[in-house]
């Protein structure tokens, strides 16, 4: 009874105060909310280009084996995931995540460089609609990534801050995972291949 009271008083104080966060925190979620939830958008519209990419390659690079094996079974991965805006609550789900795209970021890459060695692979149509594609997907990733990590340092900051912070810990706001240096670096370049160089003898 006597810990419900001062709950309650403490409550009414901080809501009584000027500045006290709590629509600040309120507004500062939903800005990650929407900023994770596109991020996860760009993430599977990179894994829905992936078995097209793979089975393009496959036709002129059939003994490939190892490359577009690794390139699916990271997609396998990541699929297998629950890949939910509940992540950015889990700070090890949202790692282990983020080590799974970024294992995926370096077997496009190889997957790209082997096929370099194929003239007639990087002259298809196709192929370069679906390289182009991914390019374009990797820049919307880095964008919506930026705009996650601005959100998320808002909002960090108000649950950290006095007295702010107070607030926080009365209604149970804790601080949200971003980027780390390991994985910022893993997927801040993406995959690129200069299709004006002159091509490699083939195999």
């Amino acid at each position: 009874m006597f810990k419900s009271l001062s709950r309650l008083l403490l409550l009414a104080a901080l809501l009584s105060l000027q500045g006290c966060g709590y629509n600040a925190l309120q507004t500062t979620d939903e800005s990650i909310k929407a900023a994770w939830s596109e991020v996860l958008n760009q993430y599977q519209r990179r894994a829905d280009l992936i078995p097209n990419l793979v089975n393009t390659v496959k036709g002129y690079a059939s003994h490939e084996k190892d490359v577009l094996t690794e390139v699916t079974n990271a997609r396998a991965r990541i699929g297998a995931m629950q890949a939910t805006p509940e992540l950015i609550n889990n700070p090890e789900a949202f790692n282990r995540f983020m080590q799974a795209q970024g294992q995926m970021t370096s077997a496009l890459s190889r997957l790209l460089l082997v096929a370099e060695n194929y003239p007639q692979l990087k002259a298809d149509g196709v192929f370069r609609d679906l390289q182009a594609q991914l390019e374009g997907t990797e820049n919307r990733i880095a964008v919506a990534r930026n705009r996650y990590i601005k959100a998320v340092r808002e909002y960090n900051l108000i649950v950290r801050k006095f007295p702010t912070n107070l607030t926080a810990m009365l209604f149970g706001y804790k601080t949200k995972p971003s980027f780390t240096v390991e994985n910022e670096a893993a997927i801040s370049k993406p995959p690129q291949v200069d299709f004006g160089q002159p091509a490699p003898a083939t195999r």
